[in-house]
């Protein structure tokens, strides 16, 4: 069950959304003026971010469902640790790369930190797989998946 927080800047993203995209066409009438009014926009762009980092949220939450199932707490919290110090790590890098930063370098960024995620989290599971008597027939498929 996702939180009320999580649930509530999900549904806030999407109005916000629904109305960025509801003004630029009801001011330009057309697509194609629409979406140069859009991209031109800083505002609008802004939302179009924080939608798409929505998504990428829940694209990550739907892919760890699928091969990790439910986390334990331990997972969650090196996950939780770990995200932490990568982030910091490369806000840090992109003070050194500050000239090339795009859209296309977060989405880069975004990439990088997911399949470090799911690599923490194959890893945890691994060690936690060496140490548990029982290891179900799913648990193999999940990890072979990954």
């Amino acid at each position: 069950m996702p939180r009320a927080s999580t649930l509530l800047m999900t549904c806030a993203s999407v109005l916000l959304t629904a109305a960025t995209i509801g003004n630029a066409f009801i001011q330009k009438k057309q697509f194609y003026p629409s979406v140069v009014y859009i991209t031109k926009s800083s505002p609008s762009m802004a939302v179009m971010y924080i939608q798409a980092l929505v998504v990428a949220y829940m694209v990550f939450q739907v892919v760890r469902k699928l091969f990790f199932g439910q986390l334990r707490a331990s997972e969650t919290e090196h996950l939780s640790e770990r995200t932490w110090h990568a982030v910091m790590e490369t806000c840090l890098a992109f003070t050194v790369f500050r000239d090339d930063f795009s859209p296309r370098f977060v989405m880069q960024f975004v990439l990088l930190l997911f399949i470090k995620s799911f690599h923490w989290l194959s890893e945890d599971r691994v060690d936690f797989m060496e140490r548990s008597p029982v290891i179900t027939v799913l648990f193999h498929c999940r990890m072979m998946g990954e």
